[in-house]
Parts: structure tokens; sequence; C-alpha cells
């Protein structure tokens, strides 16, 4: 059997149909599938209200989630899913282009503001770095989140500039207190980056080239370099992570910035000091995006659906919501994101434009100009997908072959679906009383 019929067999075993009468029109419902715990509630009941006043027409929301890039396109790719909108990862974006999978973005609303403008111009042109002969991404998909990725350390264990370099993570005096992000992507990212340090220094070779090379030679050092990592790591964590560090069981977690700051602040309320820092020999900046799946049966509301996700308002609140950052680069955003407690100053023009060159904001969620000047996005592997994944699978000495590995890979990820809901529900309580805290501070400012 196929690794694609496994994986076909597979969603159908462990997914759900969203909960829709057949019968009701369908240009009276806007199916949505996200990530898990990636959007604040209540801006889904506020898009019925705004869809209402601006069309005259009432939507029902049927709204799915998912843990895994894959499962989605799969859903869309081989069962013909009719979602409206979906949220995929930048290289799954890439795909979708490449299989002819997606719609254009409609941007004429009527009397209705076109907000899709308020997405930085440095996201757009990153996002247009995966457009396809004949079709511009940006007119097919729509940034929402992004970030990096980096190092989560324990400052009571862990000096700065130690969490500054990749090596730590091949240091064997922290053998036993490394976490590395269940992710092969990323992986393979960190391993070539390292791999090449000495030459990333004297600049004669660039991340965004090494990072996306899969040529035989690329895929052997980073193998050989994962496996000489590998006595050091404790455990390779998709969502455990967060709870090990803030317990101290953990001293480095390999992470993305939006984990970061949910650990950090976890960590904070328990006396316990995290930070995050992008290494300086470079690493990965990933961006997800709204589009328009090629089976879409309702392509207006979710063209709509995507232009009120624009909005400054919205996009505040779901960055409040979820610890992640909005593409959205308005002044309402820069205001509302600035911190006159912080120690120091960033260059953040790239993203907000002139004006934000020297802006008191988290660097964390919003990363410094020389941040972002040596980081870059990991394209679609392609061709070259199944053999990253047979090198991922013999690195964690799954030795199972890739089918295998993918199968148990997708069936735990459903299975601890609800525990995973169960934590975050949590956090949202306690996110939630510092959250009043925070706003109490802003009003004091």
């Amino acid at each position: 059997m196929s690794i694609k019929n496994i994986i076909y067999i597979l969603f159908l075993s462990v997914g759900f149909m969203g909960c829709y009468n057949r019968n009701e029109p369908r240009e009276r419902v806007l199916k949505i599938y996200n990530w898990a715990d990636y959007i604040d509630d209540s801006v889904l009941e506020d898009f019925k209200t705004y869809y209402k006043e601006e069309t005259g027409q009432d939507i029902r929301i049927v709204y799915q989630t998912f843990d895994i890039n894959e499962v989605m396109l799969t859903k869309i790719e081989k069962g013909h899913e009719d979602f409206d909108v979906v949220c995929p990862s930048e290289y799954i974006i890439e795909r979708m282009l490449k299989k002819d999978l997606l719609l254009p973005i409609d941007t004429v609303f009527g009397d209705t503001p076109n907000y899709l403008h308020q997405v930085s111009l440095f996201i757009r042109e990153q996002i247009d770095k995966l457009s396809q002969p004949g079709r511009r991404a940006s007119d097919y998909a729509v940034c929402y989140m992004w970030g990096t990725a980096g190092i989560l350390y324990n400052t009571a264990f862990v000096p700065e500039e130690d969490a500054e370099s990749w090596h730590c993570l091949w240091d064997p005096k922290y053998a036993g207190k490394i976490l590395m992000k269940e992710s092969y992507r990323d992986a393979y990212g960190t391993a070539v980056i390292y791999a090449h340090a000495k030459e990333l220094e004297e600049g004669t070779v660039a991340v965004e080239d090494l990072m996306n090379d899969y040529s035989p030679r690329a895929m052997q050092l980073a193998e050989d370099y994962l496996k000489a990592m590998k006595p050091n790591i404790a455990g390779w964590e998709a969502d455990f992570g967060k709870e090990m560090m803030t317990k101290n069981k953990a001293w480095i977690n390999m992470t993305w910035s939006g984990d970061a700051v949910w650990a950090i602040e976890e960590a904070e309320a328990v006396g316990v000091e995290l930070d995050y820092v992008v290494p300086r020999e470079g690493s990965n900046i990933w961006y997800d995006g709204w589009v328009i799946p090629k089976y879409a049966r309702n392509t207006k509301a979710a063209s709509y659906f995507i232009n009120f996700m624009c909005r400054s308002d919205i996009a505040l609140r779901n960055m409040d919501e979820i610890g992640y950052v909005s593409a959205v680069a308005t002044p309402e955003v820069l205001e509302e994101k600035i911190d006159t407690t912080l120690a120091y100053y960033s260059d953040l023009s790239y993203f907000f434009g002139p004006g934000a060159d020297s802006v008191q904001v988290d660097r964390i969620q919003y990363p410094e100009r020389t941040v972002v000047e040596r980081c870059a996005m990991i394209r679609d592997f392609g061709d070259q997908t199944e053999a990253i994944l047979e090198i991922w699978s013999r690195v964690k000495g799954d030795n199972l072959g890739v089918g295998i590995t993918i199968f148990i890979f997708v069936v735990v990820a459903a299975m601890s679906g609800w525990l995973i809901y169960r934590r975050i529900q949590q956090y949202k309580r306690n996110r939630l009383v510092r959250r009043k805290n925070v706003a109490g501070k802003r009003r004091n400012r």
C-alpha cells in the first residue's frame, strides 16, 4: 500500500465531518478548517454579525480543527472536502499552488472596506516567494500568523551566550536536558545551518540556500549531524515542551516563538525564569495563511472572512488569545504592542514601515531587523519529502519505514487531541487572569 493511501485511509478513520445539514443552502454556511486553539472564539460570533451587516445575509459557521498540515491537505486533495477557508503553513500553501488546489481570494467587497492591504508588505513579499507560473501567491493566500524557530532556555542553568548558538543542542553538558520540537522540517533546517556555522559567519553561504538544499550531500550531512545530536535529546515534543520547561525538567527547548511566549508567561507564574533567542547562525521564519481551497462552495463568505481577519481590532484580539503574532501591520497594532517598561528598542521598520525603526516592542513576538535578516523560510521539500522523512525516521530510531512512521504519527496526534485540548483550556484560564493584570498595567502607562 502506498504512503498516500495509508494517509488517506487514516484520515477517513480519525477525521470527522462538519455538522451541517446537507439540505441547508450552502451560501448560508461557511466551513472553516483551522489549527486547534488558533483563534479567539468570540471572533467567529462577531463575524456572523459583521457579515449580516455588510451583505444583508445570515451565515452559519461550521468550524473544524486539525493538528497536522498533511492531514488537512489530504482531506482536500483526496477527499475533495468542501472547506471554504483553511489555514495551512507556507510550504503547504506552496504545494497547494503547485497542485492547483487553491482559488483566488476576492478583493472586491462592495461598500465594505478592504483590509487585506493591512498585512505587512514584508509578509506579502515573503508569501509571494511561493508563487507558481501564472499564479502570484498573494492572490491566493493571506498570511494570518508568523514567527520564528529558536531556543527557549532556563536562565538559571543556561547562560545566554550558550543559547545564542545552535551549538547548545550538540553540547554534551546539556545531555538529557534538551527537548527538540517534533518537526522534521525544523530539525533538517537546524542541522544544515549548524553544519555550516563557520561558512555562515564568513558570509560565504546563505541561510535560505542551506535550508532549501535537498541534494544528496546536504541530506547526508543533516542526517549525520542529527544523529550526533540525538544522545543529548531528552524527548521529541509536539506540545509537552512548555510544561517540561516550566517545571525545570528540561533546560533547553528548540521551539517556536509563539510557544515560547506561552511558556515564559506560565513559568513566570511559578517562579521559573525562561527566555528565548534566535541563534546567531540563523533560523527558520514560518508563516500560516488563509486560503480558499479548490472545492470551496462559499467563496464569497470565505473572502469576507479573510478580509475581516485583517482588521486591526480582530488581529489584536486573536494575538492576545493565542500568543502568536498577526501579519497585520497597522499603526493601531503597533501602538497596542508598544511597552514602555522594556529596557530595549527594536528596529521593526521592515514590518511596520518608516517610523518604527526604534520602538519598545517584545523582541520575541516581533524579531528585530537584524534577526530577520539572518533567517529564512523553509520551502516545500517537493519530491524529496519522503527522503527527508526517511532521514527523520532513522534519526529517531523508529526503524519502521516512512509509511508506518507517518501512520503512527497521525494516530498519536489524533488520540492526544483531547489531552492537549484540556491543557489548553487550563492555560486559557490562567492567561485570562494575567491578561487582566496586564490590562491594568497598560492603563497606568
